[in-house]
């Protein structure tokens, strides 16, 4: 069978997605954007290099023309590099290529021993740019072949959906492709439905540049903070800009603070990803004067994301949501929210990969299995300075590994949700909880942190009648580890979404914690 239409047909199986680390600040900020003006990273690869990597590789030689061709038409230089690693589209490869088991078919790359480092363990990759690069795009011919019986050479050179977009007019894409959804509403259900309201988000940004967006706030090193009643000339501007994207909707041109600026002021923080307060902060000041062709960049970004996901997960009568940006995970039930909390994800140097899985099992004050990264990076460290570092930790020994013991001291908490992956990811309760009252939550190792376990355990099993929250207490606090096997299994879909249009119609931008729309923008609006 040929691949006919692997932008479409491809697009719907990649749900996963991972992205390289960014220097980050001690609060997993990233640094100043000046910092980190570097030349970009071009790495050359011609039909020369591509003939040496074929020799040494020979088992993937089938692949070679295709590769020529692709390499050729995309200006003879890497698909999957750039200054920071590894691009969000390669690691969304190789983490759908690692769940093939799942799909009934075997994972076995000819060169698993030289693709499993370049991701899992980036300083044991052994290979050059080059050929790490060509190694990946490989892996991609050999995933197309595997899950579609086949590769078309007309369409095999034309993968713009997987492979970075160079000189693509991302808006002449747009509305040559979706011309008929935007036409007739009865075509909406061929995309994830975000998409269109990213869409529409789009549409009155462009309208908002076209009328010349917004002014600059003036506010110096000796800015001070803004409370209601005080007067000063950068307020009459935060009116002025508050009021162009409608968060005030009349605009009095006073300069002084009332509380309609500060309530227009915190309906802005709250759909910007931010706590909301009684005064106007300098930090406040930067994100209002963030330019409006960069929110347009950035809706951009996340309606690419959204092409990257099957319409029919939404469909399903109950599902969990993770945005990661975020902070917050959702329960939907029957289409609506039944139960929201906020969430810890991991940091920038042990970032929470985005999947999707099966919620299968419920485990009561559960045992933490330390992962063999943390034993060799911590505990083995910690043991080194101090003897008695794993009775105060709670940590023993269990046949070659360490664990933690179940009880209010476990770094699990008292509750875990498993959702079987790859990964090892799970969602999981926490002693941290002053974590949660941090504005900007990625400090874990990699799993999600949950405010309210215990309530998302009452709602997972409220159907079955013998789990009372009576009984859910006493398995959380029995200091025994104990497992629940769910009657139906629950979605969980862990996604990134700097953008996103929520139930009410709001637009509502989050921090790029993980630093990902940055390539992910260059590579679908670069002309």
């Amino acid at each position: 069978m040929k691949i006919l239409y692997p932008l479409a047909a491809l697009m719907m199986l990649f749900m996963v997605v991972s992205c390289n680390s960014k220097s980050s600040d001690k609060e997993g900020n990233p640094k100043n954007a000046a910092e980190q003006i570097v030349p970009e990273l071009k790495i050359p690869i011609d039909s020369v290099a591509i003939s040496k990597f074929y020799q040494t590789y020979p088992k993937l030689v089938k692949f070679q023309g295709d590769v020529l061709a692709l390499y050729k038409k995309k200006g003879s230089i890497q698909l999957w590099l750039d200054n920071k690693g590894i691009v969000e589209f390669g690691s969304t490869l190789f983490n759908k290529y690692k769940g093939l088991e799942e799909e009934g078919l075997k994972a076995n790359f000819p060169y698993n021993e030289k693709i499993n480092p370049i991701f899992e363990r980036i300083s044991d990759n052994k290979l050059s740019q080059a050929d790490t690069d060509l190694m990946i795009t490989n892996l991609y011919f050999y995933y197309a072949e595997k899950v579609f019986s086949g590769v078309d050479e007309k369409t095999s050179t034309s993968l713009q959906w997987l492979l970075p977009r160079k000189k693509v007019n991302y808006q002449a894409f747009s509305d040559s492709i979706f011309e008929h959804a935007t036409i007739n509403d009865d075509n909406k259900s061929k995309m994830f439905s975000q998409y269109y309201k990213l869409r529409d988000a789009l549409k009155k940004y462009r309208e908002i540049e076209k009328k010349g967006g917004w002014k600059t706030i003036e506010a110096g090193e000796d800015f001070k903070n803004l409370k209601p009643g005080d007067s000063a000339a950068a307020i009459a501007q935060i009116r002025e800009r508050l009021a162009v994207t409608g968060e005030l909707k009349e605009n009095n041109k006073s300069a002084v603070c009332d509380s309609i600026l500060i309530a227009a002021m915190k309906n802005y923080e709250i759909h910007h990803g931010k706590t909301p307060k009684n005064i106007i902060l300098k930090e406040h000041i930067e994100d209002l004067n963030v330019p409006v062709a960069e929110r347009i960049k950035t809706i951009i970004a996340n309606m690419e994301r959204c092409r990257w996901i099957d319409p029919e997960l939404e469909k399903g009568k109950e599902y969990i949501e993770v945005n990661i940006p975020e902070f917050r995970l959702y329960l939907i039930r029957n289409h609506e929210i039944s139960f929201v909390s906020a969430v810890v994800v991991g940091k920038a140097m042990t970032k929470t990969v985005i999947f999707s899985g099966m919620m299968s099992n419920i485990v009561f004050s559960p045992y933490w299995n330390v992962p063999q990264s943390i034993i060799n990076k911590e505990i083995k460290p910690g043991m080194a300075k101090n003897k008695n570092y794993l009775s105060e930790k709670h940590l023993e020994w269990n046949n070659g590994a360490v664990r933690q013991a179940p009880g209010v001291n476990n770094s699990l908490g008292l509750v875990k949700f498993l959702f079987p992956n790859s990964n090892n990811i799970y969602l999981h309760d926490t002693p941290a909880k002053s974590l949660f009252e941090r504005e900007s939550r990625a400090f874990s190792h990699g799993c999600v942190r949950v405010a309210k376990p215990r309530e998302l355990a009452i709602e997972l099993l409220q159907n079955d009648p013998k789990w009372t929250p009576a009984r859910i207490d006493k398995a959380m606090h029995a200091g025994k580890e104990s497992w629940y096997t769910l009657k139906k299994k629950v979605p969980v879909y862990i996604g990134y979404f700097t953008a996103w249009v929520d139930r009410e119609g709001q637009l509502n931008f989050y921090n790029d914690v993980y630093s990902r729309d940055e390539s992910l923008i260059k590579l679908l609006t670069e002309e």
